[in-house]
């Protein structure tokens, strides 16, 4: 799927920010503003010499910059993790909404980025570290790269709603794995794969996902999340002990717990009267 191109430094910043989780973004936002507010709460030092001049120069320059950037920066940041939080939220309101429904023509009304970001996270659902890039470029089209046990796949997603996926696709996608080194990859569309396309698919390390099929993964995968989390145990506190304190059989006030530290009970607890050494009552614990 193609993408809009980039305006600026500030909006290739603020996408890049946006692929980590919301609290990283939160966090380089804080760091960013640490770090330049040192640099622009800086003295400089007039020169004593014609020669630092230069020297002079470049801090005030990088003063300036960092009195600009202490402000801007974090505000890159933040919008990045504010980015972030919305896709999430919206990601999981599509994967809710899909496995809430009764048949596979739930994805037919769907955008094409509403679509991948649903494939997305049908991939995380099933224990993959997704990265979205967008296809359109130089990288053949890909869209998403996954990442699961050391090896990378790439996927290529097609929301085609009355058309069939052709071999020329899945074939162009495979050419890319190879180019890129990764272990496999998928082609997903909500429509269907021409023969010539699972033909060619057929015995390569290239699967191929259609509507009804991606339906049900996700409709798998939401309900194994949702039995992992009602069979996970849940924490139990510990029962409080309460222990009494006895009365000291000599003059009946409450006893505190001591250690013999002497004799052939050495090491062992009894209950000791708190007057001692004025009274010696003693009892044995239990």
């Amino acid at each position: 799927m193609a993408r809009k191109k980039k305006s600026s430094p500030a909006e290739d910043m603020m996408e890049l920010v946006a692929l980590l989780p919301w609290w990283a973004g939160v966090a380089l936002a804080l760091l960013a503003y640490v770090l330049l507010h040192r640099v622009a709460t800086q003295v400089v030092i007039a020169p004593l010499v014609l020669g630092q001049v230069g020297t002079m120069m470049t801090q005030a320059l990088w003063k300036t910059l960092a009195a600009f950037g202490q402000y801007l920066l974090p505000l890159i940041c933040l919008f990045g993790a504010a980015v972030s939080a919305f896709g999430r939220n919206k990601r999981r309101k599509l994967v809710t909404a899909v496995a809430s429904s009764k048949a596979a023509d739930a994805l037919d009304g769907m955008s094409w980025q509403e679509f991948e970001l649903l494939v997305g996270e049908a991939f995380r659902l099933q224990g993959y570290q997704v990265t979205d890039i967008g296809g359109g470029g130089a990288d053949g089209g890909v869209d998403l790269v996954l990442r699961k046990g050391g090896e990378k796949f790439l996927v290529q997603c097609k929301q085609w709603k009355a058309f069939t996926v052709g071999v020329t696709v899945v074939r162009e996608l495979y050419g890319v794995m190879a180019a890129n080194g990764a272990a496999g990859g998928f082609v997903v569309t909500s429509g269907r794969f021409t023969d010539e396309a699972k033909a060619f698919a057929s015995g390569r390390n290239v699967k191929l996902i259609d509507g009804p099929r991606l339906f049900a993964l996700i409709k798998q995968a939401k309900a194994e999340r949702g039995s992992a989390r009602a069979a996970a145990p849940s924490k139990v506190l510990a029962p409080i002990q309460v222990v009494t304190q006895p009365p000291c059989p000599v003059c009946a006030k409450l006893m505190v717990m001591r250690t013999a530290k002497r004799g052939s009970a050495v090491g062992n607890d009894f209950w000791g009267c708190r007057d001692f050494p004025a009274c010696r009552g003693t009892r044995q614990v239990g």
